[in-house]
């Protein structure tokens, strides 16, 4: 019975996330054929929370999401929270996460490839998402020297909640017009401008209904013309002056 209750302690020990009774029941029926009732399991896990409920240990048997796991009590909250604070730290720097994302979208990828679109070398980023398990070796390329392929991994897609690559949000095809010299089309207003206004028409504003309220037009012959008798009346006037 010892035996028994060391292996459901180093299977719910082992298990990252909540450990089911189910599981821990057919891990040992495989290895060892071990049948046991549900009974005789919870009076087993009883043992185990009783074990370790005291002081003598700084984690528990706690029963959770259907499972069972060792967590740390909460007298060391602190301490434990210091640490995970440290680690978030460790963060993926600008030129990592440019790697990855680059991978992800055309994978499986070599490494020349991906530095053709970077322009940069990807040695040390390549290897720390491969210490990180984010992208893997999925084979080699056609191409001279056989390069190595990239892409990326099953806990790629546990950390991101992505279920395949087909999930990955699709980039938005850019297309950028010609436009004219401080005219960005991106900073226009998409309001259709009427092509059948008369020459020289003034357009005071726009009403609820998004049609533009013409008050009046000018002639534009006529407005040329009174702009370069202005500048004839400014040139006489500082010649004047200047006598």
């Amino acid at each position: 019975m010892q035996l028994l209750l060391q292996h459901i302690e180093a299977l719910i020990f082992a298990s990252e996330q909540p450990i089911t009774g189910d599981e821990v029941l057919s891990c040992l029926k495989t290895v060892y054929g071990w049948e046991l009732k549900k009974e005789q399991f919870q009076s087993l896990i009883s043992e185990l929370k009783e074990k370790y409920s005291s002081e003598d240990h700084s984690f528990e048997l706690i029963e959770i999401a259907e499972g069972f796991q060792f967590l740390t009590k909460k007298e060391y909250h602190h301490v434990v929270n210091t640490l995970l604070q440290i680690k978030a730290k460790k963060r993926l720097s600008t030129a990592a996460l440019e790697t990855l994302s680059i991978i992800a979208y055309k994978q499986p990828i070599s490494k020349s490839e991906i530095e053709h679109i970077r322009g940069v070398n990807c040695d040390y980023s390549i290897q720390k998402l491969l210490e990180k398990e984010l992208i893997i070796i999925s084979g080699k390329g056609d191409g001279p020297g056989k390069p190595l392929l990239y892409s990326t991994s099953k806990n790629f897609m546990d950390h991101f909640g992505l279920r395949s690559v087909k999930d990955l949000p699709q980039l938005k095809e850019l297309h950028i017009a010609d436009n004219e010299i401080g005219n960005p089309s991106d900073l226009l207003d998409p309001i259709d401008v009427p092509v059948d206004l008369e020459p020289g028409a003034i357009i005071e504003e726009v009403d609820e209904n998004g049609e533009f309220v013409v008050e009046g037009s000018v002639d534009p012959q006529a407005a040329m013309g009174s702009l370069e008798q202005d500048l004839i009346d400014d040139e006489e006037q500082s010649e004047s002056k200047e006598e």
